[in-house]
């Protein structure tokens, strides 16, 4: 049943226009978040915790420029078997890529930092079809079959995932070879595989897993993120100058330092796009030990 809907959501949705799924999209993401209110008070939380100055008008229209966002980038997720390396130009702009080119052609492979930032699904796919594949991590769908129709989409241009839970030996394995591996640092991470640093001022417990791939392989980490430019009508998918790593020599300090300077990367992005990021998702759930909760339920 689960297959049957998202098989023909993404056939509907594929065969209309881009500017009429575009349209369709955002409507259905609003009825969606409609339906579900408890979405949205988890939206306005965090935008009173990361904006506390801002008043409820002010968060309310963040939240419906993400809404529309998330519509979009089903939208173009569904038009995924249109685009090519012919026509992705139409609809994307490269911004910095001398500095993904750059960290390159160190040879020891590029992690690519990023976050749920506009169409974030179209940043992997538009990046192989301008010639640069990359491996992903990806937690699975509980329906494997709903996985592997997502998995066929976001694989359609070349990229190739990496089982979440199993990915140190695969990760090593792809940066040992110079590749590249795209990795969302921005969500809660439990205890057990985080540490704790600043994201807006307040911890956040955040996947250690990238400083210590970093660490470990003198991979080069990359921001890269996209997000929709409404004057040009196009998403800019822009890459920074590769982060320099702290090496003091102790592994803990290291390693929370690091993600740090990560997690500072992404806070920029989303000030400067606050309407484009993600929202909905609890990002401090995870909380110190004897700290008590911060959302309500």
């Amino acid at each position: 049943m689960e297959y049957a809907a998202a098989w023909l959501l993404l056939k509907t949705i594929g065969a209309m226009p881009r500017p009429l799924a575009r349209f369709t999209g955002a409507r259905l993401a609003a009825f969606l978040l409609w339906v579900r209110p408890d979405l949205h008070r988890a939206a306005m939380e965090n935008l009173h915790l990361a904006f506390p100055e801002w008043d409820k008008t002010r968060r309310r229209a963040a939240i419906r420029g993400m809404v529309t966002q998330l519509g979009w980038m089903g939208a173009e997720f569904a038009h995924f078997p249109r685009y090519t390396k012919e026509n992705i130009e139409r609809l994307v702009l490269l911004d910095g890529f001398e500095n993904f080119a750059t960290a390159q052609a160190r040879g020891k492979g590029v992690l690519f930092l990023t976050g749920h930032m506009s169409a974030w699904e179209l940043a992997p796919f538009a990046q192989a079809l301008f010639g640069y594949p990359l491996h992903f991590l990806v937690r699975a769908i509980d329906n494997p079959s709903v996985d592997s129709l997502i998995t066929r989409y976001r694989c359609m241009s070349g990229n190739s995932p990496i089982e979440k839970n199993q990915s140190a030996r695969a990760v090593l394995k792809v940066l040992a070879a110079g590749g590249t591996v795209g990795v969302l640092a921005d969500h809660n991470t439990l205890l057990a595989e985080g540490v704790f640093v600043d994201f807006f001022g307040i911890p956040a417990c955040t996947t250690a897993g990238l400083a210590r791939f970093a660490l470990h392989t003198d991979a080069a980490v990359v921001p890269g993120f996209l997000h929709w430019d409404a004057q040009l009508r196009k998403y800019r998918l822009c890459f920074e100058p590769a982060i320099e790593l702290a090496r003091t020599g102790d592994d803990v300090t290291d390693i929370r330092e690091n993600t740090q300077r990560f997690t500072r990367v992404i806070e920029n992005y989303v000030r400067r796009y606050p309407d484009q990021w993600l929202w909905l998702h609890r990002r401090w759930k995870t909380r110190p030990p004897g700290d008590p909760p911060i959302y309500r339920d």
